[in-house]
């Protein structure tokens, strides 16, 4: 394997971007796998993120077994496994970043036509076959998606891996209310410690052990000055408008070959937008598979990076290796421990043949029951506990996969609510079954987020199984006054055992169980806390939920069929 290091790439405005280009020490012309990112090309997974580090170091042999991961940069194919395998291998540091000089403006249009430029780039170079493909996780999935929507033509192929195209309802406001949690987090450790210029980055270039971010050391006013206030940009932009409508792109432009790989890992931030841009693609050719378990690991497991190959051996390199009779739609059952019960396949997204079932909300007596009830209502401080409301046990075992959705009747004695929607499973002995997500050990089955003023459905995209909403308008609400708000639940999948049963959470905060220490109580850092966002005296009132008669207050699952339980 041969590294040219820090390659200068020509952008159409005359700026350039610091590349590393891994290739095949024989020559010849070789399709290319490229990545474009803030998070350093030349910082190591150890560094940038120590807990996956140390999660592949203590559970997976299987990754260390193949490569000496000198060169395992986060969320980024490791070129170890690929160059050997007739591949190159192009790292961006994005403009602003790393070594790359430039003003910091990360999911913006510019970067977008800075990815675009960097294809084309790549297509035209001694060492290329011309065809180019993308792969990466997270932010170096959610990237692909605008790219590819403006059409380069030297782009042959995606594989998005657990990253949302949807920058409003999934990156910075889920459905309305502002994600502080995340953006207060991911702003200044994942992006800032590494702008291009910054001296007091603490991460070190893997090859050279020098400050990753470039000779230049910038003073805060300059650094500041050298990038976007992407927070307050967010915070001023409350409404999907158009500053919103610059970055979500036009999926239906997308007619290239995709591999889209999503996680049920990624509750809170990337699950339902990868699931939507699978749905949204234009492309004929295009495949989407469900996983389990923590997608950092899974993205570099040999099992994974072979699946990977072959769909682009087919694409980037034209081998007749039979991946078009892949199953279109492949989805992982979780079970109880975190486990995989079962594997299941169709032709479309939700799976065919399900059966949905809707439980409807029985608030006289805090359960939900296959039959309407009578009218009830409840009410709960917004802040605090909320309401569960829990199933009878199930005769048997039950699997659950696909798409959630509430419709629930509330009221509010201010002008707004936010509504905080968790689905829970329990076994027969009454202990929570929880799974590994991106960042918390023990999340919830699912989890859904309104704003009761972001109401209004958008009419051309909402059917049965998922409500979407406009956002583009507020819609105060009268104190007392009921309304019936559909809430999507993210997709999701488990097996519940006989015996167990399933519960809904209902708050006007964020989940979290009682009287668990630690920074994680069943949310992680996808949390909603902002006073400029969630002002007490609007987001801190009471809420009242009602049920039954005119008022029907349901929860709709995907039941399937689960190997001797039909």
């Amino acid at each position: 394997m041969l590294l040219d290091k820090n390659v200068q790439i020509p952008m159409r405005v005359g700026d350039t971007l610091c590349a590393n280009v891994f290739r095949p020490e024989a020559p010849g012309t070789y399709p290319v796998i490229m990545t474009l990112g803030p998070y350093g090309k030349d910082v190591h997974v150890s560094q940038f993120m120590p807990a996956a580090w140390e999660h592949i170091q203590t559970s997976q042999p299987d990754i260390l077994a193949k490569s000496s991961c000198k060169y395992l940069v986060f969320e980024t194919p490791d070129p170890e496994v690929w160059v050997p395998q007739g591949y190159v291998v192009v790292k961006i540091d994005s403009r602003g970043a790393g070594k790359t000089p430039g003003f910091l403006d990360v999911n913006s249009p510019a970067e977008s036509r800075d990815l675009y430029d960097a294809i084309e780039w790549a297509g035209v170079q001694p060492w290329s076959n011309g065809k180019v493909g993308l792969l990466g996780i997270s932010y170096y999935a959610a990237g692909q998606w605008s790219v590819a929507a403006l059409r380069p033509p030297h782009l042959a192929a995606m594989i998005p891996w657990q990253g949302t195209h949807d920058f409003y309802r999934d990156r910075t406001r889920q459905d309305g209310i502002f994600s502080a949690g995340f953006l207060h987090s991911w702003w200044p450790r994942s992006v800032l410690r590494n702008q291009h210029g910054n001296p007091a980055s603490p991460f070190l270039d893997i090859d050279t052990g020098q400050r990753n971010t470039g000779e230049a050391a910038l003073s805060d006013a300059e650094l500041k000055a050298n990038r976007t206030d992407y927070i307050g940009d967010v915070l001023a932009h409350p409404l999907l408008d158009d500053w919103y409508k610059a970055r979500c792109p036009d999926l239906s432009k997308i007619e290239i070959p995709a591999l889209v790989v999503a996680n049920w890992g990624g509750l809170g931030l990337h699950l339902r937008g990868t699931i939507g841009g699978y749905l949204d693609l234009g492309s004929k050719e295009k495949w989407l598979k469900v996983q389990s378990g923590s997608y950092f690991a899974t993205f570099w497991h040999p099992d994974n990076v072979a699946m990977q190959r072959r769909f682009f051996d087919r694409y980037l390199k034209g081998l007749d290796n039979g991946w078009e009779n892949e199953p279109p739609v492949t989805v992982e059952v979780r079970s109880a421990e975190d486990g995989v019960a079962g594997l299941l396949t169709g032709e479309q997204w939700p799976l065919p043949d399900l059966q949905w079932s809707r439980l409807h909300l029985d608030l006289a007596h805090k359960a939900l029951s296959p039959a309407a009830g009578a009218d009830a209502i409840m009410s709960y401080p917004a802040i605090g506990e909320g309401v569960t409301l829990m199933s009878a046990p199930l005769e048997r075992e039950t699997w659950l996969a696909g798409p959630v959705r509430l419709r629930i009747w509330v009221a509010s004695d201010t002008a707004d609510l936010d509504l905080f929607a968790t689905l829970r499973a329990f076994d027969r002995q009454g202990r929570e079954l929880t799974f590994y997500s991106a960042i918390e050990p023990r999340c919830p089955v699912s989890q859904g987020w309104l704003r009761a003023s972001h109401r209004k459905l958008d009419a051309a995209r909402t059917n049965d199984l998922r409500p979407v909403h406009t956002h583009d308008e507020a819609q105060p609400l009268t104190p007392g006054e009921a309304y019936a708000l559909d809430v999507e639940i993210w997709a999701t999948s488990v097996a519940v055992p006989a015996g167990g049963r399933l519960a809904l959470t209902l708050q006007g905060c964020d989940f979290e169980r009682p009287n668990v220490e630690g920074p994680f109580k069943g949310s992680g850092f996808f949390t909603h806390e902002s006073e400029a966002d969630r002002p007490a005296a609007v987001f801190g009132g009471q809420h009242t939920i009602m049920s039954g008669g005119e008022r029907q207050s349901w929860l709709q699952l995907p039941i399937v069929g689960a190997p001797g339980a039909k």
